[in-house]
């Protein structure tokens, strides 16, 4: 049997893993809080935790997981109001109850779960059926002197635990608050001590019945209740991700060892983090993307799959678009060498192979070794079958599917010209039979001759498009000569309508003009490339740019100015809407050498601190709904600052990088447009609204808060603030 050594989180070294008892590994994994998608940062843990499985399974063990879906909310009403309890907050935006939504939710991820290829658990608990087992352990641990009530909250007592820190290293709590999302609590003894139980509020959606009164459980009780009853009180492995460290498993432990007087976990497994381009995963930054994301933009979901396998669990995995566009490649690869060759296994050739396959699984589950065996033993010399033999054995482990791939089965045309083929094959007419061959691959498909008969495999499936992934491979044309006399720039992502009502109405007003209209599809999934590149097939003033993920406003920004031919640049948000041609009155305003911006609308200032609307000439900040530059001036300006991917902001801090270099910023009255709610500021709420902005208002004031050098004298103001 295969001795599978991993790294254990508590003991922080990587150790021989043995079951207490050879029947059954049990194995608890923490599942979802269902109240959208999981993203796919999530989806990597849980497919660590299929390949730990797998490969227990390969090394003899049968194994027991139990991964659970919590369906119950932890704020206090007052927070349940501003939308901080996720799964209520969806609930009422939805206009349905908790429990409906998280169903939806828990329906969500169990086919995410399914399109991974990831083996089903043997139970799904939820949170919600199994309140009583909380309050069950709950009243164990204060008659046991771990846990005390306080105005009908209950509390785990930190300092009865001795052992408290040892998974985590955090033995005096320090990040606790950010930890669990709350404010100081005035009913602890202890900051460190955390809820059982809360008392429901006046107004609380979910709660239940307890000898405390109504209320609803803490976070972490949920999971020491339900691994208890599917598990038992001492379990083999725990697996999670590095967030549910701290303070999540931490506090699961303390409660679970605590109640039981007994080890909890032999073996706690956490996988890193999955980064994206380099960043941590967030809405705010829009790259929290979820499987639905990747297929939409036409990835196969295993191609995710084979990604993950391309970095250790314990190593942070940046994730890009163009890797998985390789990584869809290499799927396509295997499964095409399964269709056209018979497997045959031939054990003496492939026992070598399949030792060093399962020594780099041995290896703490080093899978990305394992990966790296299949490609050196398909490469090496030896028969083709034996080949495809041993990588269906490890498929076992892989959990590609390949197995379910079947030989091409193609329509009675293509089979006739086979037939046709032999028989020109077995008279010796190669030349013919080599001509057939070419009208059959020429139909999509490849021919390999085998000792079987020919097989067939279709075309590889057309990669998603080769799409620009990152701002630096936009090439710059700024170095070149103007070409038109003005480039009106889009960017635009997930917002036909407006997409089609901006450039039909810049095509109509601008017909006139020695212009170009470049769009930047900033990696749109709403039907706005194929609309583009349908009209730019009719219409030779229009150029675009697909990018393959969105890269933020100002990388597409930039994009637009490092594209542009125009002697004359104007970026047009898509909330616009022109009613006329606006370019002879910016043509007119920024021919004053000494003009470097102007806009439709301005913003003035007196400290830097607060910018309010004006209806003056002479402006300190130009808003970016419509803002035009002379192309020689972004050459001694540069470029935007990539670091504002939200559009707030990003056009006060340009407003300042051109005024530095010495350039005046000029409104231009009366200009011909429309200006439509903006798509993107609509759907957000209010609080992501605020969190967004003062997010770059702080960017902006960290570097140009000594600038008031940059304030040109006040104008009276018109309006509300930016």
């Amino acid at each position: 049997m295969m001795q599978i050594s991993l790294f254990n989180t508590l003991t922080r070294t990587i150790e021989p893993f043995t079951p207490r008892d050879r029947s059954a590994v049990l194995m608890y994994t923490c599942g979802p809080t269902v109240y959208r998608s999981v993203h796919i940062g999530n989806l990597r843990t849980y497919l660590m935790a299929d390949w730990l499985r797998r490969a227990l399974a390969r090394a003899g063990h049968t194994v027991r997981q139990v991964v659970n879906i919590t369906d119950v909310g932890h704020m206090r009403q007052e927070q349940l109001d501003q939308g901080e309890d996720k799964v209520v907050a969806a609930a009422l935006a939805a206009g349905q109850t908790a429990g409906e939504i998280a169903a939806f939710y828990t329906d969500t991820f169990h086919q995410d779960l399914a399109r991974l290829g990831i083996t089903p658990a043997a139970v799904y608990p939820r949170a919600s059926d199994h309140v009583p087992e909380m309050i069950t352990i709950i009243k164990h641990l204060i008659a046991r002197g771990h846990a005390y009530l306080a105005d009908e909250n209950v509390y785990f007592d930190v300092a009865s635990f001795a052992d408290y820190g040892a998974l985590s290293g955090n033995v005096h709590g320090e990040g606790l608050e950010e930890g669990v999302r709350v404010t100081a609590d005035p009913h602890k003894r202890d900051p460190r001590d955390f809820a059982l139980w809360k008392a429901a509020e006046p107004g609380r959606t979910l709660q239940w019945p307890s000898p405390w009164g109504p209320g609803f459980p803490g976070w972490h009780i949920e999971c020491s209740a339900m691994a208890r009853k599917h598990l038992g009180e001492a379990l083999d492995l725990h697996t999670g991700g590095v967030d549910n460290i701290f303070p999540h498993h931490e506090d699961e432990r303390a409660q679970s060892e605590a109640a039981s007087g007994g080890r909890f976990v032999r073996h706690w497994v956490h996988g890193q983090h999955l980064l994206v381009d380099g960043l941590k995963m967030a809405k705010s930054t829009g790259n929290a993307y979820t499987l639905d994301d990747l297929v939409s933009r036409g990835y196969d979901p295993v191609a995710f799959r084979y990604l993950c396998m391309s970095a250790h669990y314990r190593h942070r995995m940046n994730f890009t678009f163009a890797a998985l566009r390789a990584a869809q490649q290499g799927l396509a690869h295997l499964r095409e060498r399964v269709r056209l060759t018979p497997a045959r296994a031939e054990p003496a050739w492939s026992e070598p192979w399949l030792t060093a396959f399962d020594a780099a699984l041995a290896d703490d589950l080093n899978v990305p070794a394992a990966l790296g065996v299949v490609w050196k033993m398909l490469h090496a010399p030896g028969n083709e079958q034996a080949k495809v033999a041993a990588l269906l054995d490890v498929d076992a482990v892989l959990g590609l599917g390949l197995g379910d791939v079947r030989p091409c089965e193609p329509p009675p045309a293509i089979t006739e010209l086979l037939q046709q083929r032999d028989t020109l094959r077995s008279r010796g007419d190669y030349d013919p039979s080599d001509r057939l061959r070419g009208r059959i691959e020429g139909e999509g498909y490849r021919l390999l001759d085998t000792r079987e008969g020919p097989r067939l495999a279709p075309r590889d499936q057309p990669l998603p498009a080769s799409d620009v992934t990152r701002s630096q491979d936009v090439p710059s044309l700024l170095d070149q000569p103007d070409t038109v006399a003005a480039t009106i720039g889009l960017v635009v992502g997930n917002a036909l309508d407006d997409l089609r009502r901006c450039v039909e109405r810049v095509l109509r007003w601008c017909a006139g003009e020695s212009m170009e209209l470049f769009v930047v599809d900033n990696g749109s999934t709403d039907g706005s490339r194929q609309w583009l590149d349908e009209r730019a097939a009719v219409e030779p003033r229009l150029r675009v740019l697909h990018t393959d993920h969105d890269l933020g406003e100002g990388a597409g920004r930039n994009a637009v100015l490092k594209q542009a031919r125009g002697a004359m640049v104007v970026l047009v948000d898509t909330s616009i809407e022109l009613s006329g041609n606006p370019l002879p009155a910016l043509r007119q305003t920024l021919a004053e050498s000494d003009v470097g911006l102007a806009g439709a609308y301005g913003l003035t200032t007196e400290n830097i601190q607060c910018f309010e609307e004006t209806d003056g000439r002479e402006v300190d900040a130009l808003e970016g709904y419509l803002l035009a530059i002379r192309r020689s001036v972004v050459r001694d300006v540069g470029l935007m600052d990539e670091k504002y991917r939200f559009y707030r902001n990003l056009d006060i801090d340009y407003s300042f990088q051109v005024r530095e270099r010495g350039f005046r910023l000029v409104r231009a009255p009366d200009l011909p447009l429309i200006m439509h709610p903006h798509r993107i500021w609509n759907s957000m709420s209010e609080e992501q609204r605020d969190a967004l902005s003062k997010k770059n208002f702080n960017r902006f004031l960290h570097r140009w808060r000594e600038r008031t050098d940059l304030i040109r004298t006040p104008a009276p103001p018109a309006g509300r603030h930016h």
